[in-house]
């Protein structure tokens, strides 16, 4: 009985990972909200307009937006040790498709494809069927660029490590 309750408050006071987007180049989300002084200058010199305010008044990346150009200016407008550009890669995110995603109901639909300028996503085809898309998880930027033209909502940015 007291084990069970000593893990109970042991769950309380750990940090949960979070799943949302910070911004690229953000350091691990420990330290970026420990460091973080939600003053907002990020998202106003975002040029895209993808970084919003979210839970607890924290940055956010917000793909149905639009897309991330990696222009930096998020970082260059932070004064706060939140962001580290010696990351081989800006984050470690990629696309991926959902279920709902209209050509696995025969619709023919390459709107995602169209907007993929790293061409990480191109699409098989095979006798009798529409297309199919897939991902390039190596080519992919993790941009977002995929996501808010796709019509049914099908393309999810999620953590590739």
């Amino acid at each position: 009985m007291s084990q069970s309750i000593n893990q109970s408050r042991r769950n309380l006071f750990s940090r949960r990972k979070s799943n949302v987007t910070r911004p690229p180049w953000s350091k691990v989300d420990e330290q970026f909200t420990d460091n973080c002084t939600r003053c907002n200058k990020c998202i106003t010199a975002c040029e895209t307009n993808i970084i919003k305010q979210g839970d607890g008044g924290f940055p956010e990346i917000d793909f149905s937006l639009g897309e991330c150009t990696f222009c930096q200016l998020c970082v260059d407008a932070c004064p706060e040790p939140v962001f580290d550009l010696t990351q081989p890669l800006p984050w470690s995110i990629t696309a991926s498709i959902k279920d709902s995603c209209l050509t696995y109901q025969g619709v023919w639909c390459q709107s995602c494809k169209d907007a993929c300028d790293p061409r990480a996503i191109s699409f098989v085809m095979a006798v009798g069927q529409v297309p199919k898309p897939v991902i390039d998880t190596d080519a992919c930027t993790g941009c977002g660029a995929c996501v808010s033209p796709c019509p049914a909502d099908a393309i999810q940015i999620c953590n590739s490590g």
